[in-house]
């Protein structure tokens, strides 16, 4: 299979047709990726596509496709096929500063990359939370905990695509019927069309939201990228060998004092957790409404011992003494 051409994309606001058929490549080796991904370079500004499916994603599940959408054609790369090595070979891109991943919602697929792997996930443009909700703000929408937009609603918002993606229901559907859908090999014609669609519109709808940021908010974005990647990330509190947080533009330099967010991990005690959850998630609702932060607790997935709170230095000092409070814990 040919590579392609390096991407001129240092114009991020060169319209793509979203509408144009993907040309799907099924990637087993790393000879079959373009070498401007595999080997990254500050000379050009390399915007991707990314996500990736499994079976319960995270740091105990599979990964079995990284998907990867390109100006010219969507790759599947195929990580029970290719294995680690074909991972591996990715990991200079994946962890490269010179390339924009874009993806809706980060978390669960770094944490995956990270426990998995070892591979450090850095400079993304995650969709979902962090910058929907900096557009939404920057709108001036009244900002509200848990305000997360679904991948399929994001595609039918008239401002970024305004169209329907029916058959991701369908998918849902299936994965709760057959959680290890995504281990069948070969790949049906329908795994790729699903996965191929979960990364087709990003960089159409990373463009649009792109126009909508400015300078503070586009640095904004980079630091909540960062934090999201690291949330689940956490190992006995030391986020080790991690890429530096990106600091702000000169010009906005004075405005940063409160708007430096930050990340924090607390430890829940055994037994404690259901004190912060409270009855159908009533105490830990509570806490979110008061803190204009994100909290997150690890469900099913894990990890089930902690509490990850991101947002400005205030109110991740307030989330965490509340926190503390649920379950008789006393701050340093």
């Amino acid at each position: 299979m040919a590579s392609p051409a390096s991407p001129d994309n240092s114009d991020l606001l060169t319209e793509i047709d979203h509408q144009a058929p993907a040309l799907i490549h099924v990637v087993t080796k790393a000879s079959q990726l373009p070498p401007f991904f595999l080997e990254p370079s500050c000379e050009q500004n390399l915007v991707v596509g990314f996500d990736c499916e499994g079976v319960a994603l995270a740091r105990h599940g599979q990964l079995c496709i990284m998907q990867l959408a390109f100006n010219d054609g969507i790759y599947l790369v195929d990580a029970l096929e290719g294995g680690g090595d074909l991972i591996q070979a990715c990991r200079p891109a994946l962890e490269s500063a010179y390339v924009t991943k874009v993806i809706h919602d980060c978390k669960r697929d770094s944490e995956a990359l990270f426990y998995q792997y070892g591979i450090r996930l850095n400079n993304v443009f995650d969709t979902q939370k962090i910058s929907y909700s900096l557009i939404e703000e920057q709108e001036g929408k009244t900002w509200k905990p848990d305000d997360h937009i679904s991948f399929v609603d994001l595609l039918a918002d008239e401002r970024y695509c305004g169209i329907s993606y029916n058959e991701k229901e369908e998918v849902r559907g299936l994965l709760k019927k057959n959680p290890e859908f995504w281990k069948q090999r070969p790949l049906t014609e329908r795994m790729k069309r699903v996965a191929a669609d979960d990364v087709k519109f990003l960089l159409h709808i990373h463009q649009k939201m792109v126009r909508k940021l400015g300078p503070l908010s586009r640095w904004q974005l980079k630091l909540r990228g960062s934090l999201y990647c690291r949330c689940f990330c956490v190992d006995a509190g030391v986020y080790q060998d991690w890429p530096d947080l990106p600091g702000p533009p000169d010009e906005i330099e004075a405005e940063l004092s409160e708007l430096q967010e930050i990340l924090s991990a607390v430890d829940v005690p055994p037994g404690k957790m259901g004190y912060i959850i409270g009855k159908k998630g009533a105490s830990i609702l509570r806490i979110k409404e008061s803190c204009k932060a994100d909290i997150f607790t690890g469900g099913a997935k894990g990890p089930p011992d902690k509490v990850f709170v991101i947002g400005i230095m205030k109110e991740v000092r307030k989330a965490e003494a509340m926190l503390r409070g649920r379950i008789g814990v006393r701050s340093m």
